[in-house]
């Protein structure tokens, strides 16, 4: 396995919408789209793009509400998953979380999506609660594991 390399990041602009919203075309079934990216970014919701060698590997959306955050979106591209990338972007949003005052974060997982499941519960997130018929599905709707992890 080859490990995901030195990451950086930086915040997500209108110039990475194209980028990002074909991104998620190509890994969501149900994917957000390039309006739902613009309204995170003009809300101001905490929004990052992490490149690796020079490219955008992946990308995140997180709410913060006074010592809480919430990641709403969190996905790498296909030839980047399995090297640990995930982890890194979930460290980085960790760190920042921390440093604008959260002590907790919340997010929803598919409980279909097993390897998202395994990042979280590696990262120290721990199951909460259900919301029932949460996500759309191909038949019908799915629910949403609710996570919490403490900072």
């Amino acid at each position: 396995m080859i490990v995901c390399q030195a990451a950086v990041f930086t915040p997500m602009s209108e110039d990475d919408l194209d980028w990002v919203s074909s991104r998620e075309a190509e890994l969501h079934l149900f994917p957000w789209s390039k309006g739902n990216f613009a309204d995170a970014l003009s809300a101001g919701y905490a929004s990052w793009i992490m490149h690796e060698a020079g490219c955008p590997v992946g990308y995140s959306i997180v709410l913060g509400v006074l010592d809480e955050a919430h990641l709403l979106n969190i996905s790498v591209v296909r030839d980047a998953q399995g090297r640990g990338c995930g982890g890194r972007l979930l460290a980085h949003l960790f760190a920042q979380a921390r440093c604008n005052g959260a002590r907790e974060f919340f997010l929803e997982v598919r409980p279909s999506n097993l390897p998202a499941l395994a990042l979280y519960k590696r990262s120290g997130f721990v199951e909460i609660g259900r919301r029932k018929a949460y996500y759309p599905a191909a038949e019908g709707r799915e629910d949403a594991i609710v996570m919490k992890a403490s900072l």
